[in-house]
């Protein structure tokens, strides 16, 4: 694996302002947001709305991955994606969800998810992780992707890579009428080919007017996912996948989540809304 010395947090840069005139989500200025108690299953307008929501969310991650260079600062990806969503009308959902402070997450190498944009610079080797999601007409659209930062070396290579090919598996695996474990099956079986750690504590999870509907999607294969899938639910699917452990240590940000072994990680991340023969990617740009 890559010998680069492992990550310490930046310094933050203020928070970026939303026009006035974009609709924010009912958390926004509040500790938490308000329990969702609505149902899984989605009526065709609300899942148009979310084809809104989650081409913004991947284009907006698309247009900031075009910066992904050594050099470049987490805030300066932070700033590309943030402008893009409020210049097509969208809310960053990230911003100020439970206290987060910025427009979407930068994780990189060690770090799981959840990691705030700040002042660290990229370095050449490096693998980076987008998260970006976009509220608007009411609704999400949550993605995410792993990227490779210069000339970055085989094992990280392939982790990014058969990360990405775990969650292509896990979505083919989607039908109306099978349980929610079917997907963590998926993925921890391709995983264990490889050896590598499936991150168990952060999961997928269902999407709609809420940003995080209580709908649980895990990676592995849990006894507990008995949830039936029927045509019209929408949530995420995003596993993440290390080279070690799959146990983790937190900043005390509160935010940032690392391998506890400081191993990489890399994941992948896509809305869908199952249909009547399997699912449809929401996320796409």
């Amino acid at each position: 694996m890559s010998g680069q010395s492992l990550l310490v947090p930046g310094e933050l840069s203020p928070t970026r302002p939303v026009p006035g005139n974009i609709r924010r989500p009912e958390y926004v200025g509040k500790p938490a947001p308000t329990p969702y108690t609505g149902p899984e299953v989605q009526t065709p307008e609300t899942i148009e709305a979310m084809r809104v929501a989650g081409r913004i969310a991947a284009q907006a991650m698309e247009e900031a991955a075009k910066l992904i260079a050594p050099g470049v600062t987490t805030d300066e990806l932070d700033k590309v994606a943030h402008d893009y969503m409020c210049d097509h009308g969208a809310y960053p959902s990230t911003l100020g969800y439970r206290g987060f402070p910025k427009s979407l997450c930068t994780s990189v190498n060690e770090v799981i998810c959840h990691g705030i944009p700040d002042s660290t610079v990229l370095r050449d080797g490096d693998i980076v992780n987008l998260d970006v999601t976009a509220y608007i007409g009411g609704v999400h659209g949550d993605n995410n992707a792993t990227y490779l930062v210069g000339d970055v070396d085989e094992e990280s290579r392939l982790l990014v890579e058969r990360t990405r090919e775990s969650l292509n598996r896990a979505i083919k695996a989607v039908k109306p009428g099978r349980q929610i474990n079917i997907i963590g099956r998926v993925i921890e079986s391709y995983a264990k080919r490889f050896g590598y750690g499936v991150v168990r504590d952060f999961t997928g999870h269902g999407i709609n007017s809420s940003f995080h509907s209580g709908l649980i999607i895990p990676h592995y294969d849990s006894p507990h996912a008995t949830t039936v899938m029927q045509p019209g639910m929408t949530f995420t699917i995003e596993p993440m996948l290390t080279l070690g452990t799959h146990e983790y240590d937190m900043w005390d940000d509160g935010w940032t989540v690392v391998t506890k072994d400081r191993k990489r990680t890399a994941q992948f991340e896509h809305t869908l809304v199952v249909t009547e023969s399997g699912a449809e990617i929401l996320t796409l740009p």
